[in-house]
């Protein structure tokens, strides 16, 4: 490519545009715009674009360079290749084009040849979709709410029930080289080793375009109507020149100018759900095409917003993929939040079934990754021990471990410790330390001694009927309590076992009422004990322990208070701010009164 026709674009270009479609800007000066700098990570704007000069400078990186320096760094494109990407979004008539060798020729003329291949597969699947045979097709999409519009806008199509129709239509305008590295036909290798005749990959199926950046059409996923054991639902063209699927995010041609706009993307599986929330007037939203979430896709992300909003399906597989995502964003320094939807619904179905303003409702209600995951780990591992505990922790530190701010990392921890009912000291300072040296796991912990109070209720749980008169009350007194007040115990190591005690029965040997080795470790050394004479009367022992538990819990509730005081400040829920504010200041009067 000349240089001259380079000075030409580089003259005409402006700088300010072509950046503008890759990150967000805002004037600063007369001719300075600044943003968030896409070549490190930053929460200030230290990247500048000079309008005057046309040249771009980071005050944290110091990376610079002129338009062409910034679209080959951010494309990973050879200079000819950005002097035409930058030629092409500035219109500029790009000049015949000169290659420095017959392969470089051969290959760039494949490409474009690809992509004209897949623009008329486009068209042909397109038109295939008003035909007769694709009456089922239609019916499909009518039942999935797909409009008319929808289907125009996201140029969705049909694949007939034939091996040959498409490859014949395509043969009269491509060669066959450009036809079998297309992906869109298949073909069984001959006895000789060589590729037989070609047929079609997709058959019998609703077909959705992806599409690049530019909003080229580079691939496809279909759908069968008549799924089964032998014909997958969904089939995606395979890997080639063209098509990467890690390397691409689904509707970001169409969803990166709102991104820029609101200043954050919404993130969900497959394709039907990012066109429902689409078609539903949620323009921001991205998919990852049921693939793997990648790092190229999270820096696709990362040239529009640092803001992501996650809503991924509600099984264990969504659930998991979730926790990945989630992992690798936060690990670039995003902000993230995840919606769980009501019902266990997938966002196609809940925009149908609900509408939009519930949806939208959902978004706005979205969760904080850390709450997100912090509720994960205890569905994991529900039981109260210490060693669910530890388990739930040893969840959630790889988590905390990729939080590149140590601030952050702490304040997660502690916020999960919290929530987690982990008040051993011991375990705390473990759990800090890890966090501060991003270690991924904290070691099995050891049974704790059990405090007085456990011990004191324990004994009086286990007195049976036919007991002393006096210790017969204690035990009434202590299951009584315990019975209407479940939240004094939820965070003790033994809360299951004084749970079984209080609502059953005391078993003829009371060891059987423990259900753990550990919990009879713990209930064999609490009935260990040999009353001394000074000892005041069990139900006056038993008394005292119920108003520690009553103090505990009111103490851990101010701790909870406090934090989701601070939350509803920051998301500026004034009705739920003065809700807990009143149920803070009771709590306060309760425990001056102790």
């Amino acid at each position: 490519m000349a240089d001259d026709f380079a000075q030409q674009v580089k003259q005409q270009a402006d700088i300010v545009r072509i950046v503008g479609d890759y990150l967000k800007l805002r004037k600063t000066g007369a001719q300075n715009y600044t943003g968030l700098c896409p070549f490190h990570k930053e929460k200030t704007g230290s990247f500048s674009v000079n309008a005057t000069h046309q040249y771009y400078y980071c005050f944290g990186c110091h990376e610079k360079g002129d338009v062409f320096n910034f679209v080959m760094k951010l494309d990973g494109l050879s200079f000819p290749e950005a002097v035409r990407a930058v030629a092409t979004k500035a219109g500029i008539p790009l000049p015949k084009r000169e290659f420095s060798s017959p392969e470089e020729a051969r290959e760039a003329g494949l490409r474009r040849q690809l992509l004209d291949v897949h623009e008329a597969a486009t068209q042909y699947f397109e038109a295939q979709l008003k035909s007769p045979e694709a009456a089922r097709a239609r019916e499909y999409l009518t039942g999935r709410g797909v409009s008319a519009e929808t289907i125009k806008t996201f140029r969705i199509g049909y694949a007939p029930d034939d091996f040959n129709a498409m490859r014949d239509a395509l043969r009269r305008h491509f060669p066959e080289e450009v036809l079998r590295a297309s992906g869109l036909f298949s073909a069984k290798d001959q006895a000789d080793g060589s590729p037989g005749p070609m047929y079609a990959r997709f058959r019998k199926r609703v077909t959705f375009p992806i599409a690049n950046e530019g909003g080229k059409v580079i691939a496809f996923t279909a759908r069968a109507l008549d799924p089964d054991e032998k014909t997958p639902k969904y089939l995606n063209s395979p890997e080639g020149p063209l098509y990467t699927k890690g390397n691409v995010l689904f509707n970001l041609d169409k969803a990166k100018a709102e991104m820029r706009k609101s200043d954050y993307a919404l993130l969900v599986e497959g394709q039907m759900d990012c066109i429902s929330v689409y078609m539903a007037g949620i323009h921001n939203v991205l998919a990852v095409s049921g693939t793997a979430f990648t790092e190229a896709q999270v820096r696709l992300i990362g040239r529009f917003t640092k803001r992501v909003i996650v809503n991924f399906d509600p099984d264990t597989a969504g659930a998991a993929a979730a926790e990945k995502s989630i992992a690798m964003l936060v690990g670039e320094d995003f902000e993230v939040k995840v919606i769980t939807l009501e019902g266990g619904l997938d966002p196609d179905r809940f925009v149908r079934e609900q509408g939009i303003q519930a949806y939208g409702a959902a978004l706005r209600g979205a969760r904080r990754y850390a709450d997100y995951l912090i509720e994960r780990a205890r569905q994991q591992f529900p039981a109260r021990t210490a060693d669910a505990k530890v388990k739930a922790m040893n969840f959630l530190l790889p988590h905390i471990r990729r939080m590149p701010n140590p601030i952050q990392r702490d304040e997660f921890a502690a916020d999960a410790a919290q929530k987690l009912g982990i008040d051993s000291a011991l375990l705390r300072q473990e759990l800090k330390q890890a966090a501060a040296q991003r270690t991924a796991s904290i070691p099995q912990h050891r049974a704790e001694p059990l405090t007085e109070t456990e011990r004191i209720l324990l004994r009086a749980l286990v007195v049976r009927e036919d007991g002393p008169a006096e210790d017969v009350v204690a035990r009434m007194l202590a299951a009584s309590e315990l019975g209407a007040h479940p939240e004094w115990i939820a965070d003790l190591v033994v809360a299951d076992l004084l749970d079984a005690l209080a609502h059953g029965p005391v078993p003829s040997n009371p060891l059987d009422a423990a259900a753990t080795d550990e919990a009879r470790a713990h209930l064999a050394l609490a009935l260990d004990h040999s009353p001394a004479p000074s000892d005041p009367p069990l139900t006056a022992q038993v008394e005292g322990a119920l108003h520690t538990l009553a103090r505990r819990r009111d103490e851990r509730r101010q701790r909870e208070l406090r934090a989701q005081i601070a939350e509803a400040d920051r998301r500026g829920d004034q009705e739920m701010l003065n809700k807990l504010i009143a149920e803070k200041l009771e709590i306060d009067r309760k425990l001056r009164r102790h």
